[in-house]
Order: C-alpha cells, then structure tokens, then sequence
C-alpha cells in the first residue's frame, strides 16, 4: 500500500502519513474507502502497531480520513480540506506580496524555496 525507506531520515509515521495523504488528494484512494486496520497495515509494513495509529490519527485530524468506531478507517468526504487550506494560504501570500510589491518571480522563488525545504 505504502513503501517504506527505512534508511530515511523521515520517520515511519510520517512516510505512512504522507503516502496516504498523497494516495487521498490524488484520488487514488477515493472518498468512502475503508482503510486497513491499523494492526494489518502494521503487520503489511513490518512496523509497530502504535507507528500506524499515530499515522491514522494526523490523518484525522487533517480532516482526510473518519474513525466510524469498531466498522474502520475510511477516506473522508472532506478530502480536499487540505487543497482549499492551502489555495486559501496561496491566496493571502498573493495579497502580501501584491500590498509589499514583491516582483513574481522573487514571490514563485520564495515559494520555491519554501517547498524545497
């Protein structure tokens, strides 16, 4: 489901949160689609079953996927909460640099940078 580095400086949460993220925004994994347990994906990934579950709950919060208590994990429907946040962001850094006079190439350089890091 998710590869693993496990010679990566990104922990074991992290890669597993932010491959699911990923698969979640991308579509790969649509809305309403129920996710492993936490001990099989565990199990899957050859990692502990509290690595799995912290993955789970950063999910949670970020509004990408629902806890429906002992029926599972599954992709919410407010999966592009993530997108419209960060076209929100966009937005406001687009009127800082406009009110600041910022040029647009320094303004995508900046951005760019920020990404890069």
């Amino acid at each position: 489901m998710i590869p693993l580095d496990q010679d990566s400086s990104v922990p074991p949460y992290e890669q597993v949160r932010a491959g699911l993220a990923k698969r979640i925004t991308d579509r790969d994994l649509p809305i309403g689609a129920k996710l492993p347990t936490v001990r099989a994906l565990a199990a899957e990934l050859g990692i502990a079953v509290n690595t799995v579950a912290r993955s789970y709950r950063e999910l949670e919060e970020a509004g990408l996927v629902e806890t429906r208590g002992r029926a599972g994990t599954f992709v919410a429907a407010a999966g592009n909460r993530p997108r419209e946040l960060v076209h929100e962001a966009a937005e406001h850094y687009a009127a800082l640099c406009r009110r600041y006079t910022i040029p647009r190439d320094e303004a995508v350089a900046i951005i760019q940078a920020a990404l890069a890091r």
